[in-house]
């Protein structure tokens, strides 16, 4: 049987989506739609998820730092307010040291001035049992050449002084040392040097500032201070000699002793004066103590 051809069947086909205008622009519109990375984001999402992405990190710093300022406030509060309750204890405590140091002090002088008066009266008791065994002449030389009299006459008055600029030398030793400022103190030696300068001169009675020597009398030093027998001494120092007072000038001056004196003067600066009196007052010295050498009561020698 035949019959008309027929034709396969005509399908109808949906319009086709019109072309995005940046089809062509694939990879930067991948770009943009991606802009964070995969794993950037995987990691936020990682910290947000365990609690470490809450706060930024200069946020995180500035709390830190404000709970730091907050306990070192504290601190300081806490000290202040100790340091407050024990004021008036400390305070307290200082001014009971203060008053034993007033106490001990006011028992330190009432005994020297009991030492002082018994040794006036050891002296007094010396010089009658001298007249009493030797005459009156006899102890009164024997009182003058020992220091335990007190005694006047001519003689010389010579004031040695530091040094207008002088000042303490960093190692105590005013002669080691090549600053100026440092060997313009007079020393014990220079005294010692002065007082038996006076006495190879002819002296025959000496005294520093009020304080009579004997031939026990030392002339040392305790830092900065010149001590005679134990006693501190302050510049200027004020040396009296009893004796003929042109000679003991005169034969001082002259001597080893005192040139040593004027090199002091023209080398540092040390300042001494000269003056021949006419009448010098020197007290007597303290109670003198024989402890070693005894009287010779027999009628020979051995």
């Amino acid at each position: 049987m035949c019959g008309m051809p027929q034709h396969p069947p005509v399908r109808s086909t949906p319009a086709s989506r019109p072309a995005r205008p940046d089809a062509s622009m694939s990879l930067i519109t991948n770009v943009m739609d991606h802009s964070l990375d995969d794993g950037y984001a995987e990691a936020a999402a990682r910290r947000k998820t365990q609690g470490e992405g809450g706060l930024p990190k200069t946020l995180r710093a500035k709390l830190g730092l404000a709970g730091g300022l907050v306990l070192a406030a504290l601190v300081v509060t806490v000290g202040a307010a100790q340091a407050r309750v024990a004021a008036p204890v400390v305070a307290k405590e200082r001014q009971e040291l203060l008053d034993r140091i007033d106490r001990e002090t006011e028992t330190a002088d009432r005994l020297e001035g009991s030492v002082d008066k018994l040794r006036d009266d050891v002296s007094a008791r010396q010089r009658a049992a001298l007249r009493q065994s030797g005459g009156s002449e006899q102890a009164d030389l024997v009182g003058v050449l020992s220091g335990a009299m007190a005694v006047h006459g001519p003689g010389v008055k010579l004031v040695v002084n530091d040094a207008k600029d002088a000042t303490t030398g960093g190692d105590g030793n005013p002669r080691t040392t090549s600053g100026f400022s440092d060997t313009g103190r007079v020393r014990d030696r220079d005294m010692q040097r002065v007082v038996n300068g006076l006495w190879a001169a002819g002296a025959e009675a000496v005294s520093i500032n009020g304080q009579r020597l004997t031939a026990l009398s030392a002339i040392r030093a305790a830092g900065d201070a010149i001590l005679v027998d134990n006693k501190p001494l302050v510049p200027p120092y004020t040396v009296l000699a009893v004796g003929d007072g042109d000679q003991l000038s005169t034969g001082f001056q002259d001597g080893a002793d005192g040139l040593y004196l004027h090199a002091l003067e023209d080398s540092y600066g040390i300042r001494a004066d000269i003056s021949v009196e006419s009448d010098l007052r020197l007290p007597a010295a303290p109670s003198v103590i024989v402890r070693t050498a005894q009287p010779n009561t027999g009628k020979g020698t051995s």
